[in-house]
């Protein structure tokens, strides 16, 4: 029997819930994709011959958060057809979703058809809304963040994928980078970066064009050298289920360097859930597990690491 057989596909328990002083925002996560996620999880457990799973709405997802102490989170809409979506969440729960919207770096060479094949080695692939120019993707991220001022506390996330894209569409994510960092500038947002196999394009870019004064590399899969340039410019990085990751020192060693008052926390659902539930679907209700293993990082109490991701939560998304 293989391995991959065995895998096993529930949810993970429920984490020990924060103190009621010390409750967090997941500051990036997707939780509308959770729900289609979590569908096809129970689908391949059925298959498997395991139980099947539950698939929770985004109301029982929210309030299972809210269970354990996650008291809010930033929803990222980051497709076309999803920047609505975070936003009418954030609508429906006032208080407790907050969404940043951005043109993802691997739709942003799939609008008006430009992807090519990168490292990753898949087919690319369109969908009906990327016959859809990236100026007019990108002119319906400036108009919605201005008229939902209130909602839209991010533009997010934006960066580079050089796993996803090859070399010769690499200009088409830089140029769309740059569209980004300038609306986040001048509408006076933090803005998250998604930085794939693109340390080097992503810091160059940031470094000609001037970072948005609240600059967020998400779920940060750096190494130390470049939380040494993170912590020279002020920047902030999130971490998501990887830094409890057993290969991961140099992401470990970056919060570190960075300093607690510089870290946030994420899930990034439904990908990237923390140890030990590797591989099951990640939901915001499973931040207090990352928690445990930044608290590891920096040999502090779970509840001193939450109160201080919350306080630079609040500051960076004045939230």
């Amino acid at each position: 029997m293989s391995k991959h057989h065995h895998r096993d596909r529930s949810w993970a328990p429920a984490p020990p819930a924060l103190p009621e002083d010390a409750q967090v925002i997941d500051n990036h996560t997707h939780v509308a994709s959770v729900v289609p996620f979590a569908r096809a999880m129970s689908h391949e457990a059925v298959e498997k011959g395991q139980p099947e799973v539950p698939v929770y709405g985004v109301d029982e997802l929210l309030a299972q958060a809210a269970a354990v102490g996650v008291s809010g989170i930033i929803d990222c809409g980051c497709e076309l057809p999803n920047l609505q979506v975070a936003i009418d969440m954030a609508r429906e729960h006032p208080g407790q979703v907050h969404a940043a919207i951005a043109i993802h770096p691997n739709e942003a060479v799939r609008h008006g058809h430009r992807a090519v094949p990168g490292p990753d080695g898949l087919a690319v692939k369109y969908k009906p809304y990327h016959a859809v120019s990236f100026d007019d993707a990108m002119a319906e991220v400036d108009r919605l963040a201005r008229a939902y001022p209130r909602q839209v506390v991010a533009i997010g996330e934006t960066g580079m994928d050089l796993f996803r894209t090859g070399e010769s569409a690499k200009h088409i994510q830089i140029e769309a980078f740059r569209a980004h960092i300038a609306l986040a500038k001048e509408l006076g947002l933090p803005m998250q970066i998604h930085d794939r196999d693109s340390h080097a394009e992503v810091i160059d870019t940031l470094l000609a064009d001037g970072a948005p004064e609240r600059t967020v590399f998400h779920s940060y899969s750096g190494d130390v050298a470049m939380a040494e340039i993170a912590r020279e410019h002020g920047w902030y990085l999130s971490m998501s289920g990887t830094c409890s990751y057993k290969g991961n020192d140099g992401i470990r060693e970056s919060a570190r360097i960075v300093g607690l008052d510089h870290i946030m926390v994420e899930t990034d659902a439904p990908y990237l859930t923390p140890m030990p539930y590797r591989g099951r679907t990640n939901a915001p209700y499973m931040i207090p597990y990352t928690l445990a293993a930044l608290a590891d990082v920096f040999d502090l109490p779970v509840a001193e690491v939450a109160r201080a991701t919350r306080r630079t939560t609040r500051e960076v998304y004045g939230i």
